[in-house]
């Protein structure tokens, strides 16, 4: 499991590089609806269906990754030295807060089929804003815990909870950049064609991350 973790690992390091690599820095000429030559010789870029596909092939090896850790928690939890932490309240409110980016994201990607680029700026600053806040809401989470004496080398219960909550929150830091990306150009005032397929596979990715999050909470619960 070691081998096939660090494997993955990788293969995703790579492909989320090549994601940014073809999605935020693309060309006005590579950009262009409708013309599916356009970029498929230039040697610099590939049409945005691949950016898609490499998108998908990306999340299907975080799925992948995730099933291969919700397994573990699975089998481990039968053993008889597991004790359940107490899930702190504070993670009912990141779980909105992470709705409530996704639900942004999403409206920017409805006004991106609109042409309605002040709307696309706000529904993706909106959606970052309540990205962070999730984020800073787990930090939050894991001090009140640790506080509470639920260190991760105290039981398999707590160190499986860090484990899968921090690397669903290493995932969301990974699009926060390219979402970063995204938003200062679109405040820079780079032109919405430009950046029609970044606010679109953005979106994608955070109702990903909301599905995982929603699988892993409601695993925490149960036990």
């Amino acid at each position: 499991m070691t081998i096939s973790l660090i494997f993955m690992s990788a293969l995703m390091l790579v492909v989320a590089w090549w994601i940014i690599k073809q999605t935020v820095n693309t060309q006005p000429w590579e950009a262009k609806a409708g013309h599916p030559e356009i970029g498929r010789f230039s040697g610099r870029s590939l049409p945005q269906p691949n950016s898609k596909l490499g998108l998908f092939v990306f999340l299907a090896v975080v799925t992948s990754l995730f099933s291969l850790f919700i397994s573990a928690y699975m089998m481990r939890m039968e053993l008889g030295d597991w004790r359940p932490l107490s899930d702190p309240g504070l993670l009912w409110w990141n779980s909105a807060a992470l709705v409530l980016s996704s639900i942004a994201l999403q409206w920017a990607l409805i006004a991106t089929k609109k042409n309605q680029i002040e709307t696309v700026r706000n529904g993706m600053v909106l959606g970052g804003f309540f990205a962070i806040a999730f984020m800073a809401g787990q930090l939050i989470a894991w001090q009140q815990l640790i506080a509470s004496g639920y260190i991760a080398q105290s039981n398999p219960a707590n160190a499986f909870f860090y484990l899968i909550t921090g690397l669903h929150a290493l995932h969301l830091l990974g699009g926060l950049v390219v979402w970063s990306m995204t938003t200062i150009k679109l405040l820079a005032g780079v032109e919405l064609e430009r950046l029609r397929l970044s606010v679109e596979l953005c979106a994608f990715y955070w109702h990903f991350l909301l599905v995982i999050w929603v699988i892993l909470f409601s695993l925490l619960l149960s036990t």
